[in-house]
Order: C-alpha cells, then sequence, then structure tokens
C-alpha cells in the first residue's frame, strides 16, 4: 500500500496532516479502496467546532456511504470546494487533491495520538 510518512492516520481511515497551524485531513488510499467509486461527498461546513472523534461529514459510493471522522479536535476552516463538482478525486488522488477539510485544532499535538504511516501499514495490509 505505502503511505505517505508526513501525516498521522486515524483507526476510521483518515489521514491528518500539519500544514502551517492547520491540519489537513482526507481519507487513506484503504479507505478509497474499501468503497470504491465515491460518487458523492458531503462535509459539515466552515466554523463547525469539532471534538476528537467527531464526524466531519460522508462519502458515498456505488456500494456504500460511509461517515468520516477526525482524530484531533478544532474548527473547520476550510473545505475543499472541489470536491463538490468532482467527488471522484477522492478515488484518483485520495492522499492530495482529494483532501477533504482544513481544520484548526484546540491542541496541535494531539495529532500525536494518531498512528504513524508504518503502524497503519501494520495493521491495514493490502
Amino acid at each position: 500500500m505505502s503511505v505517505p510518512d508526513d501525516r498521522r492516520y486515524a483507526e476510521s481511515h483518515e489521514w491528518h496532516m500539519p500544514h502551517g497551524d492547520l491540519i489537513v485531513i482526507g481519507l487513506t488510499q484503504f479507505a478509497v479502496d474499501q468503497l470504491t467509486d465515491i460518487t458523492f461527498v458531503e462535509l459539515k461546513g466552515e466554523g463547525t467546532v469539532l471534538e476528537a472523534g467527531d464526524e466531519i461529514g460522508e462519502v458515498e459510493s456505488v456500494k456504500t456511504s460511509s461517515d468520516v471522522y477526525t482524530g484531533v479536535a478544532g474548527t473547520i476552516v476550510e473545505v475543499n470546494p472541489a470536491l463538490e463538482d468532482d467527488p471522484g478525486l477522492l478515488n484518483t488522488d485520495p492522499f492530495g487533491d482529494g483532501w477533504l477539510v482544513k481544520l484548526r485544532p484546540a491542541d496541535a499535538s494531539t495529532i500525536e495520538s494518531l498512528m504513524d504511516g508504518e503502524t497503519y501499514e501494520q495493521k491495514n495490509p493490502s
């Protein structure tokens, strides 16, 4: 599988990458592969305050729908506008252009409680 090692991973298959004073959240390739063709993305809006473990939205595919969660507490400051017109970005580039939200963390150090890439890969072999 090979996941980027510049981010942390939640048990529920979201990646969290520090970006300045924000954290960018997206779905892992493993999650995308399980969902298959993603056809719709609905995310909570900018200004939404979340606790770690809260739902940030939902993705739907031809196979199923799945909730998406945050592994850190904070406030959504940006939602990826490209996903509204092209939810397939999650299928083609989940670690890049298919990011979901940018969050201003309540405590940036809480990202350290998430798994590193090596641990995530060991738990989710391809």
